[in-house]
């Protein structure tokens, strides 16, 4: 193995067990993105209607908030922004056929697990996130909530984690798959906390939450969205969210900090992204429409309204926060030996 790619899983490693991730690691070892700085030859782009692909069902969640931003993204660039669904391996599909495009309006609304670790998850996946995107920026985040079973004992968030500590090996967490966000968040706060639930998969969220409310999971990571009706009607128990700060997404609940569990932020997100080839120029035009559609009041409460906070930002904090998860749920994955497809 060589020196660099050695360095590289032992950052990993690191990070996972909540050590600093080495800066020389950080900065000199990360694998720098190719994109060319070349101005675009056509200073009008878009010169044709732009492509936003998709890797899930109508109706989805990263669907939904791609149709938030496509029509007012359409009026900004004065050409047509179409959406097209290309649902298949977790999303996977749309990243490869964005990441293989030479066509400079396509364009991914893609969600973190297919812009950071997928090519840690399977081998078989047929591109790098580090190296064959351009990210232009975040269109929305969400946080999950760490939900426990209806008859978690505790009166406040410590005492809940307390509760979750003390029901040993024998405890079972759900999640909707393997290498799924509720897998490898789960599997980080256990690192975090000492929590020793064993993971079962299920074929979705709606699934885990039923077997919770049926008693044969004790608990999961689930988007506010699905189960906060189950918690304000006292059916389960919820400790905190996972994102840094409160959300409204989750009716300014208290985060996993306030429940004195460090170093567990975790949020779910999707942001837009091109191909690694994708010129300078065009990255910043895109950019700049998308930031201006997000920050209007009607836009951004659309997304609150299917499960996003809208997060304007730059390309290159997208691309910061890329190699952060990377790096935070890289190490989770080396560390429990997860795969996607086992």
């Amino acid at each position: 193995m060589d020196l660099n790619k050695r360095r590289w899983l032992e950052g990993l490693a690191a990070t996972a067990a909540g050590l600093a991730l080495p800066t020389a690691w950080a900065q000199a070892d990360t694998p720098a993105r190719s994109r060319s700085s070349a101005r675009t030859a056509d200073a009008m782009w878009p010169t044709k209607p732009v492509k936003l692909l998709v890797g899930f069902p109508a109706g989805s969640s990263p669907d939904l908030a791609a149709r938030a931003v496509s029509e007012p993204l359409s009026q900004l660039l004065r050409q047509p922004v179409v959406v097209e669904n290309k649902p298949g391996a977790s999303g996977n599909v749309a990243a490869d056929l964005v990441a293989k495009s030479t066509d400079e309006h396509t364009f991914g609304a893609l969600i973190n697990g297919n812009l950071t670790i997928a090519k840690l998850l399977s081998d078989k996946t047929p591109f790098n996130p580090e190296t064959d995107f351009a990210p232009v920026g975040l269109i929305g985040t969400a946080p999950l909530v760490f939900t426990l079973a209806g008859n978690a004992q505790g009166a406040d968030p410590v005492d809940l984690v307390h509760w979750a500590r003390s029901q040993g090996a024998s405890a079972v967490y759900g999640s909707p798959g393997n290498g799924t966000v509720g897998h490898l968040g789960m599997e980080l706060l256990k690192t975090r906390t000492g929590i020793t639930a064993k993971h079962q998969a299920f074929s979705g969220n709606p699934a885990v939450i039923k077997a919770m409310l049926e008693g044969k999971v004790q608990m999961s990571l689930l988007p506010p969205g699905l189960v906060m009706p189950h918690v304000q009607a006292g059916k389960l128990r919820a400790v905190g969210v996972t994102s840094p700060e409160p959300s409204p997404l989750a009716g300014g609940m208290n985060t996993l900090r306030d429940a004195s569990v460090r170093g567990a932020d975790l949020e779910i997100w999707t942001a837009l992204a091109g191909p690694a080839s994708l010129p300078e120029t065009i990255v910043e035009k895109m950019n700049a429409a998308l930031v201006t559609v997000i920050r209007r009041p009607e836009v951004s409460k659309w997304l609150i309204e299917v499960g996003w906070q809208a997060q304007p930002g730059t390309a290159d904090a997208l691309a910061s926060r890329m190699r952060k998860d990377t790096a935070t749920l890289g190490g989770v994955i080396l560390m429990r030996g997860i795969r996607a497809d086992a």
